[in-house]
C-alpha cells in the first residue's frame, strides 16, 4: 500500500506586521535590510485572544470547504506545533471536538517545529501504510509571536504565525517516496522558550528578552543547517534512487533567503529548480513546507518530482520525495 498527499489547504491570521511597522518601533532598522538578510516584507501575527487551537480549525475548515471533504471520513489528526494551547490536554483533542471531527478520530499532539511537516508525513505514511488510518489530517499550527519579546526586533523580523492542513489517505495526487530522519540534541539551547515548562518555571515578565522568551543563537543555527543538510539531501536521492538532475522543484523549510541561497549554491542545485516563498508569510516554522507546496501545486502541475526538506529547532532533520502521479 501506499500512501498520497491528497490536498493541501492553510489558513493566515487577519494581523499583519510589515517591515515598515517594524522600522517604526525601531526606527535603526531598515526595511531593505530586512528584505536582504531574512527575504520578508510581511508576516501574519495571531491576534491577542487567538490561539493554536484557532489557527488548526480555520486550517481544517478551509481544506474541507475547499475540497468538499466530509469531517467525518477524516479518522486519524496529527497537530504537529510547539506553542500548544496548554501543557495538557492535547490541543489535537481540543481541535477534534472544536472542529467538529468525529469521536471516532484519533487526535495526537506533535512537539516538534521547522522538521515537523517531514516528521508528521513520516507519522501518517505508516498509519496509512499499516491499515491504522485511511484518512489521515496532519496540521501544523505555530505561533512564536507569543514567545517573542517585543523589543526583539530580530525574531520579529523572521517570524510569522500560520496553519496548515494537510490530508493523506491511500490515494491522492502525490505519493510519499522515501524518507531520510535524523536529530541531533546537542544543540537544543541554540533555538529555545527555556521557561515555562517543568524544569525551568516561568519567571515574572521583564522589559528585556529574558528565558520567558524565544532565543535563537543565529550563527550556530547557519552552522548547523550548512553541516548537516547537504548529507541530507545527498541520503534522500539515494533512499529514492534520483539525483539532483532528476528532481524537478526543491522545497526547503523556509528559514531566511540568506540560508536558502547558501544552501542551494552549496549543494548546487539551479535556481529556476529551488522554491523560495517567503516574502509574505515570514518564517511559519512546520507551516513553510506545506504552504509552499501548496501555491507550488496551484501555480503548475509540471513537478513530477519534488524533494522536500525541513531542518531546525531541535536539532532535527528531515526529508523525502514526492512523486506526482496525477497524470500518470
Amino acid at each position: 500500500m501506499e500512501a498520497f498527499i491528497k490536498h493541501i489547504s492553510y489558513y493566515l491570521p487577519a494581523d499583519k506586521l510589515s517591515n515598515e511597522d517594524i522600522v517604526d518601533q525601531f526606527p535603526e532598522w531598515d526595511s531593505e535590510k530586512i528584505i536582504q538578510k531574512i527575504g520578508v516584507k510581511s508576516r501574519s501575527i495571531s491576534g491577542k485572544n487567538e490561539y493554536t487551537s484557532d489557527l488548526a480549525i480555520e486550517a481544517i475548515n478551509a481544506l474541507c470547504s475547499e475540497h468538499s471533504i466530509n469531517k467525518l471520513d477524516i479518522d486519524y489528526l496529527l497537530l504537529c506545533t510547539q506553542s500548544p494551547d496548554y501543557f495538557l490536554p492535547t490541543t489535537a483533542c481540543i481541535v477534534q471536538d472544536k472542529a467538529g471531527l468525529s469521536t471516532s478520530c484519533a487526535a495526537i499532539d506533535i512537539n516538534q517545529g521547522c522538521s515537523g511537516y517531514i516528521y508528521g508525513l513520516s507519522l501518517a505514511k505508516g498509519l496509512i501504510v499499516a491499515g491504522i488510518a485511511k484518512n489521515v489530517v496532519l496540521v501544523t499550527a505555530e505561533m512564536y509571536s507569543k514567545y517573542i519579546h517585543s523589543l526583539d526586533k530580530g525574531n520579529k523580523s523572521i517570524f510569522g504565525d500560520a496553519a496548515s492542513a494537510t490530508l493523506i489517505s491511500d490515494n491522492g495526487s502525490h505519493r510519499l517516496g522515501e524518507f531520510s530522519l535524523g536529530s541531533d540534541g546537542s544543540g537544543f539551547a541554540n533555538l529555545i522558550v527555556k521557561n515555562g515548562a517543568s524544569k525551568s518555571p516561568k519567571t515574572l515578565e521583564n522589559e528585556q528578552p529574558n528565558d520567558n522568551n524565544l532565543y535563537m543563537n543565529g550563527p550556530e543555527i547557519f552552522n548547523f543547517t550548512a553541516k548537516a543538510i547537504p548529507n541530507l539531501i545527498t541520503k534522500t536521492l539515494q533512499k529514492n534512487n534520483e539525483s539532483i538532475d532528476t528532481i524537478d522543484q526543491f522545497i526547503f523549510h523556509q528559514a531566511n533567503t540568506f540560508m536558502l541561497d547558501y544552501l542551494r549554491k552549496k549543494i548546487n542545485i539551479a535556481k529556476e529548480n529551488f522554491l523560495v516563498d517567503m516574502e509574505s508569510y515570514g518564517n511559519t516554522v512546520s507551516s513553510t513546507i506545506p504552504i509552499a507546496l501548496k501555491n507550488r501545486m496551484e501555480l503548475t502541475t509540471d513537478d513530477k518530482k519534488i524533494l522536500l526538506a525541513g531542518f531546525g529547532v531541535g536539532y532535527s532533520w528531515g526529508a523525502l520525495v514526492i512523486y506526482n502521479e496525477v497524470n500518470e
